[in-house]
């Protein structure tokens, strides 16, 4: 299996896309189904700001010149002088299953690295996900534990588990 992928910023030919992968409920999966949200949050945050801040940013995961994909990353505080981010992912239906998810997951790991002070990168999913799980293990992200009753979807709480990747977990740059 081939993987060349790469990241890229979102251009407004995408929103429809991110509106579709987050507001249609086939598209988003079971997993990523929160219902109905604003729809024009995506327009409004793209015309403002090409939904990229000091704080959070949204990247298309894309193999040549099809899109496969979404990730997005989100600043939090874990002390009063330090903080971490929070990544996640969404794949479109036919690109689930294949590997994609691993490779960029630890692509936008390594370019938060790159381009930020963070030393801790965090990702969250449902105990359930077992492919999200599998996914994030390959990336080279450790599990940390259970959330119990973490997050709320489809009528009823439900427990996640947390994973980390510290900047101290890649190989030293030259070596």
């Amino acid at each position: 299996m081939k993987h060349e992928l790469s990241l890229r910023r979102v251009v407004e030919d995408d929103l429809a896309l991110l509106e579709g992968l987050t507001q249609d409920p086939e598209a988003a999966g079971e997993f990523e189904w929160f219902g109905w949200r604003n729809l024009h949050l995506f327009r409004h945050d793209w015309a403002e700001h090409g939904l990229i801040t000091d704080d959070r940013g949204v990247l298309m995961v894309v193999q040549n010149a099809e899109v496969l994909g979404v990730v997005d990353y989100r600043r939090r505080s874990s002390t009063p002088t330090a903080f971490y981010f929070e990544i996640g992912i969404i794949l479109s239906a036919g690109a689930r299953g294949q590997g994609y998810g691993s490779v960029a997951q630890r692509m936008l790991a390594e370019y938060l690295f790159a381009h930020t002070t963070v030393h801790r990168i965090e990702a969250n999913t449902e105990i359930d996900n077992l492919a999200e799980q599998r996914a994030l293990e390959k990336a080279g992200f450790t599990r940390e534990g259970v959330i119990r009753a973490g997050g709320w979807r489809d009528g009823r709480w439900r427990d996640g588990v947390r994973y980390s990747l510290l900047r101290t977990d890649l190989p030293a740059q030259g070596s």
